[in-house]
């Protein structure tokens, strides 16, 4: 993408900030943020900055592309804040892109998830029966369908990006999330203090781990590309907690084991794979970090 007005909403937030500054070297780029996930910190000077939230009038929509990332974004940050979620996560987005369209933006991308999926080990294509058992889930279900009114209505591209576990490390813009960051970078942290990672259950667990970088490649594809619809955005490929454990404390020649724990969640996820099939069609996207490569990544600055 060259010579681009670009809107990012969420942009000072982990997936939002490396967009923003990747697209920020062709394209005028803004990010706006309410500071209640993100930080400015994580944004290059060459990105403008505007301190609001989604639910707010007046934003800066006069924009050729808008990637509307802003979320309560993890099943245990909304559940604990089911109306404000629900208010940014739904309303938040109808206002951004109706300010959006309304100032002739004709590209929008956002963010959905891959939670509605459930638990699943084989891959999961996006014609697969989905529902929602969290306030999370049902948060982002609804912006797909008001990603269809607006697409039927006004005409904009519409491309929903179901994301799978995306990771980076507190070496990049993942370190102001806590707790709420990708396992991946809370356990090669925890690891790199000597101290044990908590596993629900047995470790047995899987994610499709996918780099931001990767996932940020598919973002811009899905804009260059006008994509309308829903993509999962994953590598087709899971590790279980297990073995990313023991893949961390292998680059950083540690040996630190696990505490296992009592699941104490009440809905919980404990496998997800990609089938990113769709996405690949429409745009050529391959994931290009495969896992071990990227928990390297996450632990070299631990290395230093």
């Amino acid at each position: 993408m060259e010579d681009k007005r670009v809107l990012v909403t969420g942009g000072a937030g982990f997936i939002g900030s490396n967009l923003a500054n990747r697209l920020a070297a062709d394209n005028d780029v803004i990010a706006i943020d309410d500071r209640h996930l993100g930080t400015p910190d994580n944004l290059d000077s060459a990105v403008e900055f505007v301190e609001a939230s989604v639910l707010d009038e007046g934003l800066p929509t006069d924009v050729d592309v808008l990637f509307h990332l802003a979320a309560y974004s993890s099943y245990t940050m909304a559940e604990e804040n089911k109306r404000e979620a629900t208010r940014v996560n739904v309303e938040g987005f109808v206002n951004a892109v109706e300010q959006a369209v309304d100032d002739g933006c004709d590209t929008v991308v956002y963010a959905s998830t891959s939670s509605i999926y459930g638990t699943r080990t084989e891959p999961s294509p996006e014609d697969l029966p989905v529902e929602a058992r969290t306030c999370y889930e049902a948060s982002k279900l609804a912006r797909e369908r008001y990603g269809e009114y607006f697409h039927h209505h006004y005409g904009p591209s519409m491309a929903g990006m179901r994301f799978f576990s995306v990771y980076q490390g507190y070496g990049g813009a993942e370190e102001h999330k806590g707790e709420y960051a990708n396992t991946v970078a809370q356990f090669a942290d925890k690891i790199a203090s000597g101290e044990s990672p908590v596993l629900f259950g047995d470790g047995t667990q899987t994610r499709d781990f996918t780099h931001v970088d990767d996932v940020v490649r598919a973002l811009e594809l899905a804009a260059d590309e006008g994509l309308t619809g829903v993509y999962n955005v994953g590598t087709g490929e899971s590790y279980d907690f297990n073995a990313m454990v023991e893949m961390i404390n292998d680059v950083l020649d540690t040996d630190v084991d696990p505490e296992y724990v009592e699941n104490p969640l009440d809905v919980y996820v404990h496998d997800t794979l990609a089938d990113a099939s769709k996405l690949r069609e429409a745009t050529g996207w391959e994931p290009e970090i495969p896992f071990e490569e990227g928990v390297r990544r996450v632990c070299e600055p631990y290395l230093e």
